[in-house]
């Protein structure tokens, strides 16, 4: 089984602790993940966020924090068990780390996701939306910090 691996990074117009403020707190997902309209239930450890179809039907995904270093890196786990991702992911794994620079953060997102049945033959399809997915974070990172 083919697990798909997707790293993309970006330089953002912003200090690594102005980063770090909105990539650590899952209220601010809304402002730079694509597809969130909310978070719910949200605490340092996990949270909720709603998000919405190109259809406007309105999905759950639950994430729990695996791993902070503050300012430099965050990993978090989305919860597939008993969602409607079950069916096509084992395993979602989502990693950030900031490096600074001397006037910008270099922000690194990797997507590792472990596909289920028959999702497993759609490897370049579920690669495809990962990399469309990180690039739409990182535009909206940047204009969530103030950058371009």
């Amino acid at each position: 089984m083919r697990d798909v691996n997707v790293s993309r990074t970006r330089w953002v117009s912003a200090a690594p602790e102005a980063v770090w403020r909105v990539v650590s707190d899952p209220e601010h997902l809304p402002r730079w993940w694509p597809g969130v309209t909310r978070v719910e239930d949200a605490s340092s450890e996990a949270w909720t966020t709603v998000l919405s179809s190109p259809r406007g039907k309105s999905v759950r995904a639950d994430y729990s924090l695996v791993e902070a270093e503050p300012p430099r890196r965050l990993v978090w786990r989305q919860e597939v068990e008993e969602s409607p991702f079950e069916r096509i992911l084992r395993e979602a794994v989502t990693e950030l780390t900031l490096e600074p620079g001397v006037e910008a953060t270099e922000v690194a997102i990797t997507l590792r996701q472990r596909p289920r049945g028959f999702a497993r033959l759609g490897f370049v399809q579920l690669r495809r939306a990962a990399v469309r997915q990180l690039d739409s974070a990182l535009e909206g990172l940047e204009a969530a910090v103030g950058g371009r």
